[in-house]
């Protein structure tokens, strides 16, 4: 087998991966994405015990144990390109051997869980909730650059999402969500779609001095959407492309999202971080 240039596997002079920082046995199983560096430690808090905090750029990663079970946190940063980073060098790190540069025979399947925040695109689906993504639909282009094939339920959606988005350049793609981690990790929130965004503000309808045509539109056509009975519920910036490389490198993934802005009603969380805390709580509780 040919080793992986340097110029691609790209490691540290200490021989951790370039970006991440981490050596193959700082990682854990399970690994909890967010996106704000800051929610790391909200995380780790509830550790009994933690073994590992290694910080460079926008990625901190603290693991550790709960009750006997070990995690890994991981701050991505804003955005899907970081969602390529990030879980192109986790999966290099458990399924690459560093020393001779080429894959293992036995890959390893990890679980992702994100715990993320969102703006709800229903009424009835109010701020300091929570949701589950049953699928992903992404409005960015990382799946584009990946020998993908989705599956006749994935490429139904996708078609509808096409339709609906219409937004000439933008070709949308569908991923679903882990159905193991969905019945495992589930209770009574609602189960929705999540549209991915590449952006915060003209991505996601938003207007401040630049004029956004597609605006308008988006937003009054995003909530009738649905397939198969569930909703499009909500929109955010990393479900997509955490879903759609899980699931070609082999592993699970669901996503959480807090609900911190509600786009119809035009509310926003009066205290976000409460919002959150609960979210990790809640998804803790269960993972342990």
């Amino acid at each position: 087998m040919i080793p992986i240039p340097a110029s691609e596997l790209i490691l540290n002079p200490d021989k951790t991966i370039y970006h991440l920082s981490l050596h193959p046995e700082q990682v854990a199983d399970t690994i909890i994405t967010v996106g704000d560096p800051k929610r790391v430690s909200m995380i780790s808090n509830y550790f009994d015990r933690l073994d590992v905090s290694v910080r460079k750029r926008e990625f901190i990663t603290h693991t550790g144990e709960i009750g006997g079970k070990r995690f890994t946190v991981l701050s991505t940063g804003i955005g899907p390109d970081n969602i390529d980073i990030a879980l192109n060098e986790l999966d290099a790190l458990v399924n690459i051997d560093l020393v001779n540069r080429v894959p293992k025979p036995n890959p390893v399947s990890l679980k992702f869980i994100r715990m993320g925040t969102s703006g709800s695109l229903h009424p009835e689906i109010p701020v300091d909730s929570l949701v589950v993504s049953a699928y992903g639909i992404g409005l960015d282009n990382v799946m584009e650059f990946y020998d993908w094939t989705p599956s006749p339920e994935e490429e139904e959606l996708k078609e509808m999402a096409g339709q609906l988005v219409e937004m000439g350049k933008i070709h949308p793609y569908a991923v679903k969500g882990s159905t193991a981690l969905i019945e495992a990790l589930r209770r009574d929130e609602p189960l929705g779609i999540t549209l991915t965004s590449p952006g915060f503000y003209g991505p996601q309808g938003r207007i401040l001095r630049l004029p956004n045509p597609n605006a308008e539109r988006l937003l009054k056509l995003l909530p009738s959407f649905s397939y198969k009975g569930i909703p499009l519920t909500n929109i955010e910036m990393e479900t997509s492309a955490i879903y759609g490389l899980s699931r070609l490198l082999g592993h699970q993934a669901l996503s959480f999202n807090a609900i911190l802005a509600n786009r119809i009603t035009q509310e926003f969380s009066p205290n976000p971080k409460l919002a959150v805390t609960k979210m990790i709580e809640t998804v803790l509780e269960r993972l342990v």
